[in-house]
């Protein structure tokens, strides 16, 4: 793994006792990485990640882990709030669903799974507690999408992925049910009992990352099937 410094003055302090728990991944969303370094690292922008992975496998440093990258911005996961307070940020060049999605190169994706692996052995973070940024932020953001292989990591104990040889994927859906699983899970879902805006946009995430093949916000069989066993794996 190539690692190059490239400092952003975009931190600050995190809270005093506030645990790093979370390691959270996103795409850079921009058409190349020369643009999404720059952004990374101006003042004037006020965002930053911890570390960013460049199509070739080259790892930028941005922000000692110990401080507050400003990546996550308005999120949530299992109660919290502030995750940028608790989490170490990644970003993946990769243009994003607005510039060309793309799949992640393998290069890519080996420098991800070494870096990580140091992170969450430092940290203490569980597998349960990698995450996307749509995960925690799912009505405002897609990355790091459907293309990334959330599978190959949770091989490596990076994440985690539904072990699910048989699926009833008929039985009927109950909306209390699965919101229920998902805030189980951790997703900010109201257990409102409604299919509401927020329902869909947490259903939406957790199919991007669970279920990418079909990413529709509509409460199925499968996905209701799905959260319900992952929330019996992950607590």
């Amino acid at each position: 793994m190539r690692l190059v410094d490239r400092p952003s003055p975009n931190f600050n302090e995190r809270r005093e006792g506030a645990p790093i728990d979370i390691l959270l991944l996103h795409y850079t969303g921009m058409p190349d990485a020369a643009g999404a370094l720059q952004r990374l690292c101006d003042p004037i922008a006020k965002v930053s990640a911890h570390y960013t992975i460049d199509e070739d496998g080259t790892v930028y440093r941005h922000v000692a882990e110990d401080k507050r990258a400003w990546h996550a911005g308005a999120s949530a996961w299992a109660g919290a709030r502030d995750v940028n307070d608790r989490s170490i940020g990644i970003e993946l060049v990769n243009p994003g669903h607005e510039f060309g999605y793309r799949a992640f190169p393998a290069p890519q994706i080996a420098a991800l799974i070494e870096l990580a692996r140091g992170i969450v052995k430092r940290h203490r973070i569980p597998p349960w507690r990698v995450l996307g940024h749509s995960d925690v932020a799912p009505r405002r953001k897609t990355d790091p999408g459907e293309l990334f292989p959330w599978p190959r990591l949770a091989a490596e104990g990076l994440g985690v992925w539904p072990k699910h040889p048989r699926l009833d994927v008929s039985r009927s859906v109950r909306v209390p049910d699965l919101q229920r699983d998902l805030a189980a899970i951790g997703y900010d879902c109201p257990e409102s009992g409604v299919l509401d805006e927020d329902t869909r946009a947490a259903i939406t995430a957790f199919q991007r990352h669970f279920r990418p093949a079909l990413v529709s916000g509509i409460p199925d069989g499968e996905t209701a099937a799905l959260a319900a066993l992952l929330r019996r794996e992950v607590r």
